[in-house]
């Protein structure tokens, strides 16, 4: 199922706005030391079960969720998204970005690479450094594994923690038969997804990390730091009952809570930067909006 989500992607050039990123990695935790922390615990995955893990979770959400039919939304999104993942450490990577055709408010990454944004998500933003700013959290969660975290820790339930097991007894990947380990790896995805791995959060500290390295990555990428922050003030308006809102209430801190976090760790260094290309104009038509 990457093949239908990769024919979407295009490539980009690599232009840049030029910005000055050193003073913003002094704030928090920096992006290059956040990542190895994780390592520890998701040391016995290589890249390719990583790579055929994500690929199995694709092939079974993207089985009952259709991608919406915009190509230029899509080729935008990918161009976007993949600009952002090469600001990362996990540049690498095979990233894919995907809209899918859904009026719930949510986006998620998983493993190796593939972020996906529901179509109710992407209406709601204002700008292309809004969309920075969600993206750049997603490729935050791949950077530092939290997917990969909580499936070998078991904390996305009993299944995610066989699957997770069973695939690290493989050996496969460590000098085995790399055919082998892709169907291992995309049957585990899809028995995650069949267990309604999606509905499940990851750990808050989780999603405070993601946020602080979006904003690092965003602004690598020349978008102004302060677009998830705007996305967050946006979501605060959202009613948790409200049509759609449901999953990213029940997956993540509530946007007032995110808010206050990344205000305390976020230092006036970032207002140098807060003056980067909004591109409200190319972001509107490429979503379609008057």
């Amino acid at each position: 199922m990457r093949v239908a989500l990769a024919v979407l992607a295009i490539a980009i050039s690599p232009s840049t706005y030029g910005v000055d990123v050193g003073r913003i990695l002094d704030f928090g935790r920096k992006a290059a030391e956040i990542a190895p922390k994780l390592q520890e615990a998701t040391r016995e995955y290589t890249v390719e079960e990583e790579v055929a893990l994500g690929d199995g979770l694709a092939s079974g959400f993207l089985g009952a969720v259709r991608l919406h039919q915009d190509e230029r939304l899509q080729r935008y999104v990918n161009r976007v998204g993949r600009w952002l993942a090469m600001q990362s450490e996990r540049a690498d990577l095979p990233w894919t970005f995907g809209v899918i055709d859904s009026e719930t408010i949510n986006a998620f990454a998983m493993p190796g690479g593939t972020v996906i944004v529901s179509h109710g998500l992407v209406k709601r933003l204002t700008s292309e450094s809004e969309l920075a700013g969600v993206l750049a959290h997603e490729i935050a969660h791949v950077v530092m594994k939290h997917q990969l975290s909580a499936i070998r820790s078991g904390a996305w339930g009993d299944v995610s923690a066989s699957v997770g097991k069973e695939l690290l007894a493989s050996k496969v990947g460590r000098g085995g038969d790399f055919m082998d380990l892709r169907s291992k790896a995309m049957n585990a995805g899809v028995e995650l997804v069949k267990d309604g791995v999606f509905l499940r959060p990851l750990d808050r500290s989780m999603e405070y990390d993601a946020d602080r390295m979006g904003v690092v990555i965003a602004t690598r990428g020349g978008y102004d730091p302060y677009g998830l922050v705007a996305v967050l003030t946006m979501l605060a308006q959202v009613k948790p009952d409200e049509a759609g809102a449901s999953i990213l209430f029940s997956t993540h801190p509530s946007p007032m809570e995110r808010l206050a976090e990344l205000e305390r760790v976020v230092p006036e260094a970032l207002e140098q930067y807060a003056r980067q290309p909004q591109v409200e104009g190319r972001f509107r038509q490429a979503i379609g909006a008057k």
